[in-house]
Parts: C-alpha cells; structure tokens; sequence
C-alpha cells in the first residue's frame, strides 16, 4: 500500500546547509536548471556559457568543497552526501583544470543542444507563459554569444571537438534557424488553450523567434568558418581524457581493459542467449529470421506516432499500478507519468523529472526521426520500463519526494550517469526476473537493448583507446569505420538512429558505456547483499532508492 504521506523529518545538518548553498547557487548561475526544477523567477534567463561563466561553476564548486573541510557528518546521511560532494565536485574541478569544458560541443549534449532544449520544458498554458517564452528567446543571441566565446577560446588552446561533431552541430543549428525549423514553428504554432495570443505578446515572440533564428545562424557560421578549419579528424580522444569522462559519467574508478574485456565477453553471452530465444519463435530460426517474423506480426505492429504515444502510456501505467506496494513503494504523486512525442526529430528516447513540487510530472519523450511511422511493440517495451516505472521516473522521481530526507543537491543536482542508466538497465532485468518480458518477442526486444549497451562498451572503449578489435568482429585496431559495421550489426535501430548514436558515441566519451558498466556496478552490489542473511529485494530497492543518485563507488560504500 502506497501513500502520499512525507517521510518523516530529519533536522538540517551543517553539511545539508552547505549542500544547500550550494544548490541555490547553480540555480542562480543556470536559470535553465531552475525551469528543470520548476523554481520560479528565473523564466527568461540564460546561464553566461563565456569563459568568465565557466569559471564561475568552478568557484561555486570551489568554495562548497572548502566549506565542508572539518564538517564531520552528524547521521549516516551526512556521511553519503560528503562522500558524494567531495567525489563529485572534486572531480568537477579535475575536468575544469583540463580545459575541456571551454570546446564541449557534440551532437546531443553540449550548449548548442541546451540553449534550444530548455523551451521543451517551459509552460505553455497561459500568455505569462508565452511571455517567458519570447523573453528566454530573446535571450538566445546572448547565451549563443558566451558559448561561441568560449569555443573560441578553447580552440586558441589547441582544443576543439572532431570534425565530424562540428560538423553535425553545423547541420543541428541550421535547422533550428530554418523558417520551418524550432524557433519558426514554436512561434507559429503559440496559442492558449484559451484562443490566440495577444496582439503584444505574439509580436514579442515572433521577435523573439527572429532573434533566436539568427543566433543559431550566427553559430553554425562561426562553427563552418573559425571552428572547423581548426577541428581535428580523428575521433579518438586517447586514454587520459577517456579515464577522467569514464569517472564522471560512473562515478567510480574501472580498469578500462578488464572492462573491454568482460564487454567483449557479456556481448557474446547475450548473442547467445538470443539465439535460445530465436529458437522459441520459431524451431531452428536465426535471431534475423526470428525478429523478421515479429516485425511482420500485425498484433506487434503500431503505425504512426499517435499509436505508439498511447501504446507507450497504456504500458506505463499498468507497470505503476501493479508494481506498486508490491515490489516498490511508489506514493500517490509519482503515479502520474506522461508519455509523449518529442517536438524534434534527432532521434533517441529519453526522460526528464518532475518539478520539485510535482506540479510538472515526470515525462518520457520519444524523439522520432523524419519518415519514420512504423513501430514494433516487441522491440520498444523493455525501453518503456527503463524510461518509466521500475526505471528513471521510479528512480529520479523518488529522489525529488524525498525531500524531509534528502537535501536539495542530492535530490535535484547529483546525477551520475552509471548510477542512474545503470538503474534503469538494471530495471529491464528485473522486469523480465518479475515475468513481465516473458512473451518471447518481448524476451528479444529486452536482449537486443542489453546487447547494444554491451556493444557500446565495446565500441566505445575500443575505439577511442584504439584497442584491438576482437577476432569475431574483425582485426587491427578499432576505427570509427570499422566501428560503425560493428554497431549496425548489433544495434537494433533504424539507419537514422543508428547514425545519431554512432556520432554520439564519438562526441561524448565515456557516456555510452556508462549504462552496462553501471549495471554490473548495480548488480555486484546486489549480489554481495543477497550473500548475507535477511536479505529482502523490495528493502535493498527502498534504501537504495532513497539514496538519490550518487557516484557508483559512493553507492557501493553506502549500501556495503
């Protein structure tokens, strides 16, 4: 039985108050964080992506980590937050002493994806809304102009992304400047459910939208004249730079060829695996053979994205109902999860939390590439729950009620990729261990998701330490080239996703493979507790649940 009653209040530690400051701070330098939040006041603004804002994060982290020097924790989640802050910002700072932060460009998660990305996120109900709305986007020219800056300046260092990132934003910020791109149709398509906007505010959207335009035309000139010249080719970022992204994005040390190895391993054993189940489909059929039979079963088959927006919510809310109380708590407030269509088409699905006081619900998006209409059930439910309940909702949205538990910077601001992706493929395991996947088109669709992120491991770790490439897969030395025949023999995507993911995992080092590694993470921890006596399944997910996200290594010490 699940309620909405708050979990009982803990007093406010010293080491909460600097936690907090701290929160406060990234709010009022990233007014973006704060629409995340749904912290009002800072509707227009932008962060200063400049040099000189940069900086500033790095102060901010500066002074938390001093503040907390001599604090000693007063309970033991005191003892998780300090571990957590001392890992994370300490780390912060590591990365910012590289110079790396100043030339963050690729094709998914860098300012030039940001800056556009926030007005996702931004209320459309009422025509203060829309007036926040035309005001943020007459802040584009400013925050384009601060990121430019700082590309500039990290390009004077001798560091800028590879040519193939530059050249794909290039391709991203013409479209958003496009008269039919973002800005034209956010204008455009401006109403209230009330009726048409005011003759004031619709011209000062409209202006907006110009402005904005025009920005991004700005940027991918500077990015096609001043950046690209300088862009090197190759894609490779080489093991130092490798080790210190792979530590941000888990939150934990790995060795970085015992890890390739045991990807090359896992891999194997799951194209195993599918191989039993193909032959479930149908006696003797290959994995190709059997997926081409569930891709050609109408009672598999959703046409258009309207079918597959409510194909996506039916299946979510029955996981809620029938997970909760029984292998979760889930209280009343986090039942809500809206499932929709993203407004673009770069492909990729992903899920942003609630606000802080659940007014705005957690949402899964679905980007949908340009053409594509059909869509197989078999293949996406396992993507469903890792999106959804028992994954990212149940794990990012538990973080935000526990409030009287957990200070804001660990329900709001520590997210550590391996942790939380690590969660949500740890959350599609489950499911099948509960018998939700053990339909046998379901059972595949769950193994092909688990083996592209083996895969990326792979590829990723392959490609950018230059490895050698396993005997299965070829000989030599991994290339981007030779990598991308590897991920289109083993990612179960359209070829417009696979190019999205391909460049993805060359732009954004050390992300892809922090999904699978942070399930082995998930799933040792586990497996040492399962060891001891009294061990319960719904508790370890309730304490570690309740932990809000933090870096693996600070999981592993908190729950060991």
């Amino acid at each position: 039985m699940t309620t909405d009653t708050a979990p009982a209040a803990r007093p406010k530690t010293r080491i909460d108050a600097v936690a907090d400051e701290y929160t406060d701070t990234l709010i009022r330098l990233n007014p973006s964080f704060a629409t995340t939040l749904g912290v009002p006041g800072h509707e227009t603004e932008y962060q200063d992506f400049s040099p000189a804002g940069i900086a500033e994060f790095a102060e901010a982290a500066r002074k938390a980590l001093t503040d907390l020097e001599g604090l000693a924790p007063e309970d033991d989640v005191d003892a998780v937050t300090l571990d957590a802050m001392q890992e994370r910002l300490g780390l912060q700072l590591l990365i910012h002493a590289s110079g790396w932060e100043y030339a963050d460009l690729n094709n998914i998660a860098s300012p030039a994806q940001d800056i556009r990305a926030i007005f996702d996120l931004m209320p459309t109900a009422t025509e203060q809304d829309w007036a926040h709305i035309a005001g943020r986007a007459h802040n584009v020219p400013g925050a384009v102009a601060g990121y430019i800056e700082s590309l500039r300046q990290a390009r004077d260092s001798g560091r800028v992304a590879a040519a193939r990132q530059v050249n794909i934003v290039i391709e991203q910020a013409t479209k958003y400047a496009a008269g039919d791109g973002f800005f034209a149709k956010l204008a455009a398509g401006a109403a209230t459910p009330e009726g048409p906007l005011s003759r004031g505010v619709r011209q000062k959207l409209d202006a907006g939208a110009v402005a904005a335009r025009r920005a991004y035309t700005d940027l991918a000139e500077f990015l096609r004249t001043e950046l690209l010249p300088a862009a090197p080719e190759k894609d490779a970022v080489g093991r130092a730079r490798y080790a210190l992204a792979s530590r941000a994005f888990l939150g934990a040390t790995v060795d970085l060829e015992e890890t390739y190895a045991w990807g090359v391993e896992e891999l194997d054993r799951l194209i195993a695996e599918q191989e039993k189940v193909a032959s479930t489909i149908k006696a003797g059929a290959s994995i190709a053979e059997a997926k081409d039979i569930l891709n050609n079963d109408p009672a598999r088959q959703l046409k258009g994205t309207g079918a597959l927006r409510e194909w996506m919510q039916e299946l979510s809310d029955k996981a809620v109902s029938e997970l909760a109380g029984v292998h979760f708590d889930i209280p009343d407030v986090m039942k809500k999860l809206e499932c929709l269509i993203a407004p673009t088409d770069e492909g990729g699905i992903y899920y942003t939390g609630p606000s802080d006081d659940f007014s705005r619900p957690g949402r899964m998006w679905w980007s949908v590439p340009a053409g594509e209409d059909t869509f197989t059930t078999w293949a996406e439910t396992t993507t469903v729950y890792h999106e959804g309940v028992p994954g990212h909702h149940l794990q990012v949205a538990t973080a935000t009620y526990r409030r009287e538990l957990l200070n804001k910077w660990r329900r709001n601001v520590c997210w550590t990729s391996g942790h939380g992706e690590g969660w949500a493929l740890y959350a599609e395991k489950l499911m099948q261990e509960l018998g939700y996947l053990n339909d046998p088109g379901d059972h595949m669709g769950m193994l092909d998701m688990q083996r592209m992120r083996a895969a990326r491991v792979v590829f990723d770790i392959g490609v950018h330490l230059e490895l050698t490439v396993p005997a299965r897969w070829g000989s030599g030395t991994w290339t981007p080239d030779k990598g991308y025949g590897f991920l289109k023999e083993n990612l179960p995507i359209s070829e417009g996703q696979l190019n999205f993911e391909f460049t993805r995992y060359l732009g954004w080092p050390g992300q892809a493979p922090s999904y699978k590694v942070g399930q082995r993470l998930w799933e040792q921890i586990r497996a040492e507790l399962e060891a001891r006596p009294g061990f319960d399944l719904k508790e370890f997910h309730t304490k570690a649940l309740n932990i809000g996200s933090v870096g693996l290594d600070t999981l592993r010490r908190a729950l060991l």
